[in-house]
Order: structure tokens, then C-alpha cells, then sequence
């Protein structure tokens, strides 16, 4: 089904697994972009969304990293498709904490990706969006980043940051004809974590996914995902801190 605002899907991070399944399950009758590094590699992905019903599917150049490029990227989608109607942030980086404990570079990677390049993506988009006076964005924050845990503190720490600043961002968008969707998904099971144990209430890409399209279909502004997530947030913060350092991945 698409549950779409009027105007192409994007997808920023077209490799995502989560990103490609969200794509599919709105691509009937949308124009689907598809937007990653090496985009000329993106033929699988590409080929997935338009047999699952897009009138049209295009891949383009992008690196979230370079973030000079996301003001151009956004502007040049505008000229070419016209406003955007969904933007689906779903590009990001788990990292290797333990290396990131000694590794400063390592550190400020996973932050960079996580946290500024959503940030700087997130700004030109609101902007394009208000500018249109309609549009969607899906934003993807993680309960690592509802209190952040020792085991995984520098992923944690740029969940936490994305998602204080995407309730910020939904406050301010508030009006203007412009959504914006937090999702908060537990443990995913996909190649992000491979050959990580799963977590309790784990889920995969394709349940993430539906859940989001659900949430789009209702304008919702978050979404836990199971949704049994949503008490044990509340027990999370209630945790001591004495046995809450000691808390696993």
C-alpha cells in the first residue's frame, strides 16, 4: 500500500535493510529514490522496489558523510521529482565499542555518522519540506539511545542525541504541514548485528518496516517496535545505577 504523502519516496541509505523493506511496502504507485554510495551498484535494491509496485525507481549518489553534498542532493531531488513526500533517514553505523574506547577517531566516526550527518540531512530537508508546506520524514532512533548503557555507550550516546533532536525537530514542525516519524526499534537481527547474540523483544527488518508503514498510514510521531518496548522504556529509566552499568548490549 502507499500511505504516502503526494511526491517521490527517498530513501537515504538505500542498502539499509530496513530501508529497502520500508521502500517496498511504499512503493505501489510512488516514485522510489534510492539514494547510497555506489549507486551504480544498487540494481538488486532497485529492482526489488519496482517489482513491488513503483511506477519508477532511480538510485543516486550518496554519501552521508560528506555532509557539503546534502544541501546540493536535496535541492537537485526537488528539481528532478519534484517535492519530496517521504524522506526515510535510514542510513547509520554500529561501530566497534571496544575500539572506540581507545580509538578517538573510531569514536567521533560513529558519532559523525549517527548523529551530525542526521542532523545536517535532517536540517535540509525540514527546510525543503516547510519551504513546500508538506512532506514526510522517518527518522530511525534505537532504545539503545532511551538511557544509554556502558556496553554500548558511543552508539548510544548518538541514538540518544538523534533522538532528543527529532522531538525538537517534530516540536518545531508542528503546523507546518510537514511530519515528522521517530521510530525506536529494540535489537534488530539483520547484518548491522551478525554474529551478535539477539536481545530480548529482537525483531527483523521486515517487522521494523511494517510497523513504520503502519505508523505513516496513522500519522503517528513515534513508534516502538515490538510494541512491549514501550513499558520497558519506562522500567529502563527506573533501573538503578549500580546494576544499570552492568546491563549488556
Amino acid at each position: 500500500m502507499n500511505d504516502t504523502v503526494d511526491g517521490p519516496v527517498v530513501v537515504f541509505g538505500g542498502r539499509s535493510e530496513i530501508g529497502g523493506e520500508l521502500a517496498r511496502r511504499l512503493a505501489p504507485g510512488a516514485t522510489v529514490v534510492l539514494a547510497a554510495r555506489s549507486a551504480d551498484r544498487l540494481d538488486a535494491e532497485a529492482a526489488a522496489v519496482r517489482n513491488a509496485g513503483a511506477v519508477a525507481v532511480h538510485t543516486v549518489e550518496f554519501d552521508a558523510d560528506d555532509l557539503a553534498s546534502h544541501g546540493p542532493l536535496v535541492a537537485r531531488l526537488i528539481a528532478e521529482h519534484g517535492p519530496i513526500g517521504t524522506a526515510v533517514v535510514a542510513f547509520g553505523m554500529l561501530g566497534d565499542q571496544v575500539r572506540a574506547e581507545a580509538d578517538a577517531a573510531h569514536a567521533v566516526a560513529i558519532v559523525h555518522t549517527d548523529y551530525v550527518a542526521q542532523v545536517s540531512l535532517l536540517t535540509h530537508l525540514a527546510t525543503a519540506m516547510r519551504a513546500a508546506g508538506r512532506g514526510r520524514m522517518v527518522v530511525f532512533s534505537s532504545v539503545a539511545g532511551v538511557r544509554v548503557r556502558r556496553a554500548n555507550y558511543v552508539y548510544g550516546s548518538a541514538k540518544a542525541g538523534l533522538d532528543g533532536f527529532a522531538g525538537g525537530l517534530a516540536d518545531a514542525l508542528h503546523g507546518s504541514g510537514v511530519g515528522l516519524l521517530i521510530v525506536r526499534p529494540g535489537f534488530v537481527i539483520g547484518r548491522m548485528t551478525d554474529g551478535m547474540k539477539p536481545a530480548p523483544l529482537a525483531s527483523t527488518p521486515a517487522q521494523v518496516a511494517a510497523a513504520t508503514a503502519r505508523a505513516l498510514a496513522r500519522g503517528r510521531r513515534t513508534v516502538a517496535v515490538p510494541r512491549r518496548l514501550r513499558m520497558m522504556f519506562v522500567v529502563m529509566r527506573l533501573v538503578p545505577q549500580t546494576l544499570w552499568r552492568r546491563m549488556p548490549r
